[in-house]
């Protein structure tokens, strides 16, 4: 029987932008964006990237899956996972989609529909054998989406929108703060309300601060920029999460270091970590 303190994350997929497999990122991992997150028996799973599909084979060894997936947005490299995630073509299976980027100009289920169709994609989503449901809220809201689990929510500052994530369960939290852009010199009010006193924020570090001014309007941010938040808001641990496709292991070992050496006990997410909070 799990216990509530059966409470993590799982990295499945920790890449930005486009999936880059190859020796080069074989430490850290090539797949898009893909948390497991463990509230005791329930299965919650934040962004749907190639990461899904492994993950989802992992699934298929219960008997039966019932899974609430949180979106932080519908661009290509968070959502392409999700026609090849296996529990959503098993009857016996209960899958939630959620979104709280999109309204009022659309639904999640209307731009999915839209991404799996011709001639983008051979079938659309009701093949799903599975009771698939989708489920739009408002970003700011607060969702309880099984017992004993409060998720918080912020928009971020990505084109078309995003949407930031706090879990909370057992008396601890994770936040899961990607695609955003932050402004220099000035930290974002509603991401250092979202993550205040958190346990872990896993934080959209495509970039280093000397990189950024060349990706200025892309949407991201850098490592540094989630340590001034992180110390801002009293968290006790930073995730650098969503390596830009350019940044192999190397760059990664050397991203590691300084921000183990600028904060200590920050960690760069790779494939497979696990980590409580």
């Amino acid at each position: 029987m799990a216990e509530e303190s059966d409470f993590y994350v799982r990295f499945w997929g920790v890449r930005g932008s486009i999936a880059c497999p190859g020796p080069a990122h074989k430490r850290y991992g090539g797949n898009t964006s893909c948390l497991e997150v463990r509230c005791g028996e329930h299965v919650l799973i934040f962004d749907a990237g190639t990461g899904l599909r492994p993950f989802g084979e992992s699934l298929c060894r219960m008997s039966e899956v019932e899974a609430d997936i949180f979106l932080t947005h519908t661009h290509h490299d968070h959502i392409i996972g999700l026609p090849f995630f296996k529990p959503n073509f098993n009857k016996r299976n209960r899958v939630r989609y959620w979104a709280g980027h999109l309204q009022p100009e659309h639904s999640l289920h209307d731009v999915l529909c839209q991404f799996m169709s011709a001639p983008l994609f051979p079938v659309p989503p009701k093949i799903f054998a599975a009771n698939v449901t989708f489920h739009d809220f408002y970003s700011g809201d607060i969702l309880e989406p099984r017992p004993g689990v409060r998720i918080r929510t912020a928009p971020l500052n990505h084109p078309n929108g995003a949407t930031g994530y706090r879990v909370e369960y057992g008396g601890k939290s994770i936040c899961y703060v990607t695609d955003t852009e932050h402004t220099e010199g000035q930290l974002d009010r509603n991401i250092l309300e979202l993550i205040e006193g958190a346990d872990i924020m896993i934080y959209d570090c495509s970039y280093t601060d000397e990189e950024f001014p060349r990706f200025k309007t892309w949407g991201h941010s850098t490592w540094q920029e989630g340590m001034r938040l992180c110390n801002a808001a009293s968290v006790r641990q930073l995730v650098i999460f969503h390596h830009d496709p350019a940044h192999d292991d190397n760059f990664m070992d050397l991203v590691a270091k300084e921000a183990e050496e600028a904060r200590p006990g920050s960690v760069v997410a790779q494939e497979g970590m696990v980590l409580h909070p």
